[in-house]
């Protein structure tokens, strides 16, 4: 993944230009908008996104990103279907513009992430 992120900004440094970086709630308002979401946003021209897991005690975000956290897990979001929406997204892209080029960053708190695994 690190080899996207060089690209990117290989390539924005190239053009002089910051970076369109976006975040959205995996999950929230459910998967399958959450997938939407993210292709929309591609679609729109982010350069990078960032793809929140949920937490059930988001303390240390604000409250739209709290708020998103607890849709999302009302939703029954799980670690392994942000890793199945992520996967999708790659897979979904389409030529001539493929959004498997866009670093794709999983943003959350590391306790979900013990619980799964790190393996």
């Amino acid at each position: 993944m690190s080899e996207r992120i060089d690209a990117l900004f290989a390539r924005l440094r190239a053009e002089d230009r910051a970076a369109f970086v976006a975040y959205v709630m995996a999950g929230d308002p459910d998967r399958e908008q959450s997938l939407a979401v993210l292709h929309a946003l591609a679609d729109a021209g982010a350069d990078m996104i960032e793809l929140g897991f949920p937490f059930s005690d988001p303390m240390a975000e604000g409250p739209p990103i709290q708020r998103a956290a607890l849709r999302s897990l009302k939703a029954g979001t799980t670690l392994a279907d942000v890793l199945e929406i992520a996967r999708l997204f790659r897979l979904q892209s389409e030529e001539p513009e493929p959004q498997p080029q866009i670093p794709l960053i999983l943003m959350g708190y590391l306790n979900p992430l013990l619980s799964y695994g790190l393996e």
